[in-house]
């Protein structure tokens, strides 16, 4: 038995106006995998940090870029892509970087769209990362 998502949409005439789902629902079975968060940097990198494997654009679409390709290396290994992700959580040290980050994203969600979350930070791991997005992927049950 495979899975399904679907999305809910309590007002289905208005779903054209956001960029995300306001909740996935999965039917039938599957396993959920649950992505660290990445940054800008390699997704392998040295702990603790060496400064040279940390030099990140000042361009949040060039980041969101990198961010993307390192999540998908992690989708591609476990079998699934951008239309299994139920949920994205994108932390930003600048909120006004939103539609940057979502011009660069949507680019590889295409017409798929997660439930999601945004929350302004602080600051995170590393010194000039300004985006860091993990996920939640449902994965069809094996065997």
């Amino acid at each position: 038995m495979t899975h399904k998502l679907e999305l809910v949409q309590p007002k289905p005439e208005e779903a054209h106006r956001m960029p995300y789902a306001p909740a996935i629902k999965i039917v039938g079975a599957c396993d959920l995998m649950f992505v660290s968060g990445a940054t800008a940097s390699p997704l392998y990198h040295d702990h603790p940090h060496i400064d040279d494997q940390h030099n990140h654009p000042c361009d949040i679409g060039e980041q969101t870029r990198r961010v993307m390709e390192s999540l998908k290396m992690v989708l591609d290994n476990a079998g699934a892509s951008w239309e299994d992700v139920v949920k994205v959580t994108k932390y930003l040290t600048d909120i006004r970087d939103f539609d940057g980050l979502h011009k660069e994203m949507n680019k590889h969600f295409g017409a798929w769209h997660p439930a999601s979350t945004t929350i302004c930070v602080n600051q995170l791991s590393s010194p000039g990362a300004r985006i860091e997005i993990d996920l939640i992927v449902a994965l069809p049950k094996k065997g």
